[in-house]
């Protein structure tokens, strides 16, 4: 496992004197040899007046946050909570002089979550984290897991993207249970989308799915969701290929009866419930459709692929995983359709607004006829 070095390269007089550490993804993806993004920071024992005189600007909601005043990192006072509530959102934080960094670590999720480094690349890590890495598993801090079902989103998705960590059994087992009590049926639709797109797009997106429904929160965070590990297998493989969140998901509710209810269910963005829609289409209605020109412009106008070619592509891609589709020939066909002249046609038809729509769509399919007389799809 890589060493970590977080350490700012001169003194920063703003922190000068504060306790303060990185803590959280930034120190566990140094740590595993990864490119660390973005850091989060922790101040023990100061207070929001103290950061303020300092030039901290204050944009914390619930609990003191405060932006650096150079940098714009965020830097927040170090906490605890305590459970108030149900959901994601009935806590009650605290902060104060009196809170540690053991207190702080405490409180997060995962022990791979809960290692803090000082600016002098000390390594603070009370919960065991450097060990859970180096035998690539995941373990809860302790059982203030349970107060937070957004926790399990997480755990999912960090799944997708370490693919080769493994969930230890006491948090598997913590998990079912904060399923059975109801505790998952707390979260809003907006944070669980924002979690399943993001473990979407990780490298095996496949894991997030079988560890939602190892723990048994699946059915109850995307009700009707239908998948299988042939499904699971042609996810991984769209990841592998790079399609593009909309294509993924769209996969993703393939198998599923109501993908339209799920959409709305889950607060899916448009791009994403449009390309579910339409795969749906795609593939009740491209089995057959090679043999007949009627068919074939019907598809492509029900998909509007003339406006949309890139979407088309896109959609043709997601199809073919599915089912046997030729889709360079379905390209060369909707270029075949695209090409004919519709202003030309207007023209010829400018005192008959009526029969516009009818003389581009037959001239589109006397294009199309011998288009397709070189082969089906």
């Amino acid at each position: 496992m890589a060493g970590a070095d977080l350490a700012r390269p001169v003194p920063d007089p703003a922190t000068a004197g504060l306790a303060v550490f990185v803590v959280g993804g930034a120190v566990r993806d140094q740590l595993l040899g990864l490119p660390a993004g973005d850091r989060d920071w922790v101040v023990v024992g100061a207070t929001p007046e103290q950061m303020s005189a300092r030039g901290f600007v204050p944009v914390g909601g619930d609990f003191p946050v405060f932006l650096h005043p150079v940098t714009r990192e965020e830097y927040a006072l170090a906490r605890t909570e305590r459970k108030s509530g149900r959901g994601y959102k009935g806590f009650t934080f605290h902060t104060g002089a009196d809170v540690t960094l053991e207190d702080d670590l405490g409180r997060r999720d995962l022990t791979i979550n809960a290692i803090a480094q000082a600016p002098d690349g000390r390594l603070v890590d009370p919960y065991g984290g450097r060990d859970d890495l180096r035998a690539r598993r995941f373990r809860h801090v302790g059982p203030a897991f349970a107060e937070d079902p957004v926790r399990i989103l997480r755990l999912a998705r960090f799944a997708a993207r370490f693919h080769d960590f493994a969930v230890v059994p006491e948090t598997l087992e913590l998990c079912r249970r904060m399923a059975a009590d109801g505790e998952v049926d707390a979260l809003v639709p907006e944070r669980v989308w924002r979690e399943l797109s993001r473990g979407l797009m990780q490298e095996r997106p496949s894991r997030m799915v079988q560890v939602l429904a190892d723990t048994a929160a699946l059915p109850r965070v995307a009700p009707g969701l239908a998948v299988d590990g042939n499904l699971l297998a042609i996810l991984d493989e769209a990841a592998g290929a790079g399609l593009p969140l909309a294509s993924r998901y769209a996969l993703l509710c393939s198998d599923s009866a109501d993908p339209a209810g799920l959409g709305k269910r889950l607060r899916a963005s448009n791009d994403c419930n449009d390309m579910a829609r339409l795969l749906q289409v795609a593939l009740a209605d491209l089995p057959g459709a090679g043999q007949d020109p009627e068919r074939v412009l019907a598809l492509l106008e029900r998909t509007d692929a003339l406006r949309k070619p890139e979407r088309f592509e896109q959609l043709l891609e997601a199809a073919r995983r599915r089912q046997s589709v030729d889709a360079v020939r379905w390209m060369a066909w909707r270029d075949t359709v695209k090409a004919v002249d519709a202003g030309a046609i207007a023209a010829r038809h400018a005192g008959q607004p009526g029969g516009i729509r009818e003389a581009v769509r037959a001239a589109r399919l006397a294009a199309l006829a011998p288009a397709m007389d070189t082969g089906g799809a």
